[in-house]
């Protein structure tokens, strides 16, 4: 009878070590909220292909970077800038080998479907008059979004003409919204925001010289629990040949080919 029960825990014992291991094959990835819809269908593919469960956090770059500051349970981290990745690497909480600049994006003035108006990016332009009602984009302090306009804004001359207009959303997909409802008659997202919405339209693209390089960098977390043995195969994936076809598809400039 011992025997008997001694048999049966052993197997409980294993199928709970082989259900645990299972329950592990996982990794988590904090992306920047532009990453929403490429890093969800990236995701999807490699569970497929790989048998690894893929948890995806969206929200702004700065949040993300404060919760994994925080001991957020991310195994990989793209953000839309690099200020928020740098702020993480100064505090020793990525892997500085695995850090590589893998997109580029572009910044756009948008106005709800229908509500276009006419602007000319150059500082004789009274942009403050071109449009009706408040501007969003992200917050101008803290979200990068919210940070490239500001600076296009300020190199243009526009920022005294539009600054008491601005509404600061908590990332650009809610920056995004808010234009696709009407509640601001124009915005300020990056290109590929813009076109995964058929509720806006790009009115024009901001020239390059007047923002810094929109770079989408990308790391694997560094935990005091260590780095989790699945998060490199995973990153080396959304850096490989064939997710670039994807983020390609979406609008994205792959910088590493």
């Amino acid at each position: 009878m011992f025997k008997k029960i001694s048999i049966w825990m052993s197997g409980l014992l294993l199928a709970s070590l082989v259900f645990s291991a299972n329950a592990d094959d996982k990794v988590t990835i904090f992306a920047a909220a532009s990453l929403t819809n490429v890093i969800t269908e990236l995701g999807a593919q490699y569970e497929k292909e790989q048998s690894v469960k893929v948890v995806n956090s969206f929200a702004a770059s700065s949040a993300l970077a404060k919760q994994i500051e925080n001991g957020a349970p991310a195994d990989v981290f793209m953000s839309a800038d690099s200020k928020w990745m740098n702020y993480l690497q100064d505090k020793n909480l990525i892997d500085v080998s695995s850090r590589i600049n893998l997109l580029g994006n572009r910044l756009v003035l948008i106005a709800p479907k229908g509500r276009s108006f006419k602007v000319d990016f150059k500082k004789t332009f009274d942009f403050a008059k071109a449009f009706d009602g408040r501007l969003c984009t992200g917050d101008i302090d803290a979200v990068p979004v919210g940070i490239y306009a500001k600076q296009s804004f300020n190199n243009l001359g526009w920022w005294d003409g539009i600054k008491t207009r601005i509404v600061g959303a908590q990332d650009v997909r809610a920056a995004l919204a808010f234009v696709e409802r009407g509640e601001c008659g124009a915005g300020v997202v990056y290109e590929t925001d813009a076109k995964v919405s058929d509720k806006v339209e790009i009115v024009g693209v901001f020239p390059d010289e007047t923002h810094d390089a929109i770079v989408y960098p990308l790391a694997i977390v560094s935990k005091t629990s260590g780095v989790n043995p699945l998060a490199k195969p995973f990153a080396a994936y959304l850096a490989s040949p064939k997710a670039a076809e994807v983020f390609s598809k979406y609008g994205f400039t792959v910088l590493t080919k």
